[in-house]
């Protein structure tokens, strides 16, 4: 059966829950939210299908890959869905495709109040909620066996992810039903806390007065595509975008990252899908004026030949730029995000003083952070002044 000796070594994948015919494994969360599997020895038959099928770690399935990858910068032809998407729409090119032949769509959306699910679209307007990204570690729930189901009707199906969740839905699914499945994913700088992510809005609410409407978590009209900022719509005044950055800050601190993203198996260029997409940082070493606008420019990397061919089909709604891949560096496409020195004292600290200790002890929210900008500042002001001389 399948155990969990040390909590960076799960991702959260659900492939071994999924697998279980008798319903032994279940998801449980730990203190920050982070599902783990929990064996019902009940009901646990020893099969040893939960311990195969797991597929965090480094001799995960690389056979369908193609000897180099092929890098493009691309950008949806449609400025509506260029503003509306992360980066430069390159999903949409490649779900439209898919939902324009009766296939289906799998990606991050909301649930219950923006807890962040995965969920599945059969129309572009189901689809729309998985535009943007979403910075919080999606939950899978039973999404593994929906896309088996689907596959085995004859659909073709897209499902979009982290590396380590197309992974497992890749071990999950099998050889003889992977044909109709495209798999993309993006290049993850880690997932953050489930339980955070929900604090956080509850604060908002009670300092606002009002219920979120509308969430954002890389706002770009206002802030351009550079820019990281959250943007959020209170009931009542749902014509004022509300912008914040404290969730992100702790999102770059790396201090509410799931253990696993530190011992990451897929910061590579051996991905587990057919596609990767992220933002394509850098893009001017490639093409020095297609995204002088700062509106968002999508990296496309296409992994294996179904990957590339379903690049080739979609290009004609996309202006694409070629790009070596040796420009397209970002840092987790070498090596795993360093989880913070203190990650282990947020969660005590969370789990036994809350959430409001933690903003401000460790976010931007208390005294400690005001004395570290500032102390950043004069750092700053010292090196220019030194550098001049």
């Amino acid at each position: 059966m399948i155990q969990i000796t040390s909590p960076s070594d799960c991702c959260g994948c659900t492939a071994c829950a999924s697998v279980c015919a008798h319903n032994a494994i279940t998801m449980q969360p730990d203190a920050l939210g982070f599902l783990y599997p929990t064996v019902d020895t009940d009901k646990c038959t020893e099969c040893g299908l939960c311990e195969k099928v797991c597929a965090f770690h480094d001799k995960y399935d690389k056979s369908l890959n193609l000897p180099e990858p092929i890098a493009y910068g691309a950008r949806h032809k449609r400025a509506e869905e260029v503003e509306t998407s992360r980066s430069g729409a390159a999903f949409i090119a490649m779900s439209d495709y898919v939902l324009q032949r009766g296939g289906v769509v799998y990606g991050a959306g909301y649930t219950d109040h923006f807890r962040v699910t995965h969920k599945r679209a059969v129309t572009k307007e189901q689809r729309d909620e998985f535009k943007g990204s979403k910075y919080v570690e999606s939950d899978l729930k039973d999404t593994f066996r929906q896309v088996k189901e689907d596959l085995r009707e004859g659909l073709t199906v897209l499902f979009s992810g982290t590396p380590c969740q197309t992974a497992g839905l890749h071990s999950f699914i099998g050889d003889k039903l992977r044909a109709n499945l495209i798999l993309v994913d993006i290049v993850c700088h880690g997932v953050p806390s489930p339980y955070i992510w929900r604090d956080y809005i509850k604060q908002l609410e009670e300092e606002k007065k009002g219920k979120v409407v509308y969430v954002d978590f890389r706002e770009k009209q206002q802030c351009g595509w550079r820019a990281h900022k959250e943007a959020f719509r209170f009931e009542g005044c749902e014509n004022e975008k509300v912008i914040r950055g404290s969730f992100t800050y702790l999102f770059y601190k790396h201090i509410i990252f799931r253990h696993s993203c530190g011992a990451c198996k897929y910061t590579n260029l051996q991905r587990p899908s057919d596609i990767t997409i992220a933002d394509f940082w850098g893009w001017e070493k490639t093409h020095p004026t297609i995204n002088a606008d700062d509106k968002g420019l999508s990296l496309v990397i296409c992994n294996t030949g179904k990957g590339e061919q379903l690049f080739e089909a979609i290009k004609e709604e996309m202006n694409v730029i070629p790009a070596k891949i040796q420009d397209c560096m970002q840092p987790s496409l070498r090596h795993p995000s360093k989880i913070h020195r203190k990650r282990e004292d947020f969660e005590f600290d969370y789990m036994h003083k809350g959430f409001t200790y933690v903003m401000k002890r460790y976010g931007d929210m208390g005294w400690r952070y005001q004395v570290e900008k500032h102390t950043a500042k004069i750092i700053r002001a010292i090196k220019r002044t030194f550098g001049k001389k």
